[in-house]
């Protein structure tokens, strides 16, 4: 899954109830997040302790963005 907080359709006010701005301090340019990250992160929010990922994509994410290894974003 990747995560492009400025392609976002709610950036801005879904950002303070969005587990990338609690994890991460703010959104950063691009995170992915592999498979077992996104069990991790929802078991999280499920669980109450962190809020669940807001992303609203402005443009469907492509087969080849999505096949991608996945990248660690620097903050």
């Amino acid at each position: 899954m990747i995560v492009d907080c400025d392609g976002c359709a709610v950036r801005g006010h879904g950002c303070a109830d969005c587990v990338v701005t609690v994890l991460m301090g703010g959104p950063p340019e691009v995170l992915e997040l592999d498979a077992d990250e996104q069990r991790a992160i929802a078991a999280l929010s499920a669980g109450g302790l962190v809020p669940p990922l807001r992303l609203l994509p402005v443009r469907p994410v492509t087969a080849e963005e999505r096949g991608r290894a996945p990248r660690r974003a620097v903050g």
